[in-house]
C-alpha cells in the first residue's frame, strides 16, 4: 500500500501539471527563468510556500523543535511580517525594475562590478550549501518515512543516504532541465496542497498517539503539563533562539530570505502583475502562520515519545512519521515529501542557472548570446551544479543540527548582500564603491567568526569553540552588529562622497504596476496575528 499510493501520488501530479503547461513556451530566458511574466497569485503562493516548505524545514525545523522546543516556531511566525514587507516596499521596486535576477537590481542601483560580486556569492552559496542540503535532508526524511534500510535490504546507512540523494538528484535535474518556472510553480501548487494536508495529518495523528485511550486532547494536555517550559514561544537565553534575537540577526535572516533571496522571490518576478505579486505573497505569509503546526508541533511531540532513547535530531521527524502514520497513507505523504524535496532542488537550480546564464555567462563569458545560447548554458549548468550536489550531500551526514547549520551559514552571504539592497533601496545617495566595499568587509567579518573561528578553536582544542562562547552573546546578535557596521559604513559614504547625481528608479517593465488594495489591510491584520501567537505561547 505504501509503494502503490506513492506511485499514484507522484504520477497524478506530474500528469496534472504536464497537461496544465503543456504549451508553455520555455526556450526563451523570459518563459524559461520567470514563466513569460504570467504567474496568478494562487500559483506564485503555492510556489513560494513549497519552495521554502521542503525537507530542511519538516526534518531540520522539527529537528530543532526536538531539540529546543516551540521557540524555533520564529522561523516560521516572524516571516509573516518580513512578508508584508516583501509585498509593501521590496515588491513593487523589483518588478518596476524588469529584472530576472537580484544582482541585476544591484548592476542597476549601483554598477556591475557590485552585480558580478553579489551574482558570485549566490552561487557559490547555492552550490555549495543550499542544494546539497535540500539533498541531505531529503534524502534523510525520505529514508525514515519509507524505512528503506527494509525495503531495500542495505544495511549501510552511508551507502542508503547516497543512493537515495543520487535518485532523488536525477529527478530534481531531469523536471529542471525540461520545464520552465511555470512548470516548477504549477508542480509546486500541487505538491504544496498534498505536503500542507499531510503535514496536519502527521500532528494530528502525533498528538493521537501520544494522548493514548483519552486520543488528540489527552496529548495535547501531556505537552502543556508534563513539560511546559517546551511550549514557550520565547526562547531563554541559552536555546538555539534567544527571544532578544527576533529583533537582531533572526529578524534579518528572516526579511533577506522572503525579500531579497533569488531561490525564493524569483516566483515573484514572474508575476502577471503586481496586485497579482502582492496577493501571492501575503498569501504565502497567511499560510506560515500555520506552519508551526506541522514544522514544529511534530518534533515536540516526538521529543515526548523519543526522549532518552539516543535519536538524532534530524531523524526525530522520520521516526515519528514512520511511526504515527497508517500504511495506506505513508505513501501519499512520502510522494508529497518528494515533491517538496523536487521543489526546493529545483528552484534552487533554476535560480542557479539563471545567476550563472544571465548574470555571469552573458555579462561576461558571451556578451553577445541570444536566448536560444542562453537557455542552452542555464540547462547544461543545472546538470554540472545537481551531479556537484549529489556527491556533496552525502557529507552533510558529519554536521550536527541541520537546520541550526543552515541559518548559521547562510548568515555569511545573507547579511552583506541585504545590507546593500536595503541601502541602495533607502538611500538614493549612496556610491557604488561603498556597496562593493560593505560586501567584501559583512563577507570577511562572516567568515572569520562563523567559520575560521570555530575551525581554529577546534584545532587548538580551545574550551570557547564557538565565537559565541568567547563573546557572551549569540551569534545572531553578531549578525546585527554587523549588519548595523555595513550600514553606518553606507551612510558615512553617502555624506562624505555622494553619488554626483541621486539614483532614481526607471520603469523597465510592461506588466501592470497598480498596487493590491487589499494589501494594507491585509498587511495589518498579518502583523496582528504574528504578535498574538506570540503572546498566546508565551509562558
Amino acid at each position: 500500500m505504501t509503494v502503490v499510493s506513492f506511485l499514484l501520488f507522484t504520477i497524478f501530479a506530474g500528469a496534472l501539471t504536464w497537461w496544465i503547461t503543456r504549451n508553455d513556451e520555455k526556450n526563451s530566458s523570459e518563459g524559461f527563468f520567470l514563466g513569460g511574466r504570467s504567474l496568478t497569485f494562487p500559483i506564485i503562493a503555492g510556489s513560494l510556500l513549497l519552495t521554502n516548505l521542503s525537507t530542511e524545514q519538516l526534518v531540520g525545523l522539527n529537528g530543532s523543535a526536538y531539540k529546543n522546543g516551540f521557540s524555533v516556531m520564529a522561523w516560521e511566525v516572524v516571516s509573516g511580517i518580513a512578508l508584508v514587507l516583501m509585498a509593501i516596499f521590496f515588491l513593487p521596486k523589483f518588478l518596476r525594475a524588469g529584472i530576472t535576477t537580484v544582482p541585476q537590481f544591484l548592476e542597476q542601483r549601483y554598477d556591475r562590478r557590485t552585480q558580478t560580486l553579489a551574482n558570485s556569492v549566490f552561487l557559490a552559496a547555492y552550490a555549495l550549501l543550499l542544494i546539497p542540503i535540500i539533498l541531505y535532508s531529503g534524502a534523510k526524511g525520505l529514508i525514515n518515512i519509507m524505512d528503506l534500510n527494509s525495503l531495500t535490504g542495505i544495511e549501510s546507512d552511508y551507502m542508503l543516504l547516497q543512493i537515495t540523494c543520487v535518485g532523488i538528484g536525477i529527478a530534481g535535474m531531469l523536471y529542471s532541465r525540461f520545464g520552465g518556472l511555470r512548470t516548477l510553480a504549477v508542480l509546486d501548487t500541487i505538491n504544496g496542497i498534498g505536503l500542507l494536508i499531510g503535514g496536519f495529518m502527521i500532528a494530528w495523528f502525533a498528538l493521537g498517539h501520544l494522548g493514548g485511550d483519552q486520543g488528540v486532547s489527552g496529548g495535547w494536555n501531556i505537552l502543556k503539563t508534563v513539560h511546559p517550559e517546551r511550549m514557550d514561544s520565547t526562547g531563554e537565553a541559552g536555546s538555539e533562539v534567544p527571544f532578544a534575537t527576533l529583533f537582531t540577526g533572526v529578524a534579518l535572516l528572516n526579511l533577506f530570505y522572503w525579500c531579497t533571496n533569488q531561490q525564493i522571490i524569483q516566483r515573484t518576478f514572474g508575476a502577471s502583475s503586481l496586485a497579482e505579486g502582492q496577493k501571492g505573497v501575503l498569501l504565502t505569509g497567511a499560510l506560515k502562520l500555520l506552519g508551526p503546526v506541522y514544522l514544529v508541533l511534530p518534533g515536540i511531540i516526538a521529543y515526548h515519545l523519543y526522549f532518552g532513547q539516543e535519536v538524532n535530531n534530524d531523524d526525530a521527524y522520520g521516526k515519528l512519521v514512520s511511526d504515527v502514520l497508517p500504511s495506506h497513507l505513508t505513501g501519499f505523504f512520502a510522494a508529497v515529501m518528494v515533491g517538496a524535496i523536487l521543489s526546493s532542488f529545483n528552484a534552487a537550480l533554476n535560480s542557479t542557472s539563471a545567476l550563472f546564464s544571465i548574470g555571469l555567462y552573458k555579462h561576461m563569458i558571451n556578451p553577445n548570446a541570444d536566448d536560444a545560447q542562453t537557455v542552452k548554458t542555464a540547462k547544461l549548468f543545472v546538470t554540472v551544479i545537481a551531479i556537484a550536489a549529489i556527491i556533496g550531500a552525502p557529507l552533510l551526514s558529519k554536521t550536527g543540527s541541520l537546520f541550526s547549520y543552515l541559518q548559521t551559514m547562510n548568515a555569511i552571504y545573507f547579511i552583506p548582500i541585504f545590507a546593500v539592497v536595503l541601502m541602495g533601496m533607502l538611500n538614493r545617495h549612496v556610491p557604488s564603491k561603498a556597496a562593493f566595499l560593505s560586501m567584501i568587509i559583512g563577507l570577511v567579518l562572516l567568515i572569520a567568526t562563523l567559520i575560521a573561528y570555530p575551525a581554529f578553536a577546534s584545532f587548538t582544542d580551545s574550551a570557547n569553540k564557538d565565537i559565541s562562547d568567547l563573546t557572551g552573546f549569540s551569534n545572531f546578535h553578531l549578525m546585527g552588529i554587523v549588519f548595523a557596521t555595513l550600514i553606518l559604513i553606507m551612510t558615512f559614504a553617502s555624506k562624505v562622497a555622494p553619488r554626483s547625481e541621486p539614483w532614481e528608479q526607471k520603469t523597465q517593465t510592461s506588466i501592470d504596476m497598480t498596487p493590491w488594495k487589499g494589501a494594507p489591510v491585509a498587511s495589518t491584520i498579518l502583523v496582528a496575528l504574528v504578535l498574538l501567537i506570540y503572546f498566546t505561547f508565551h509562558q
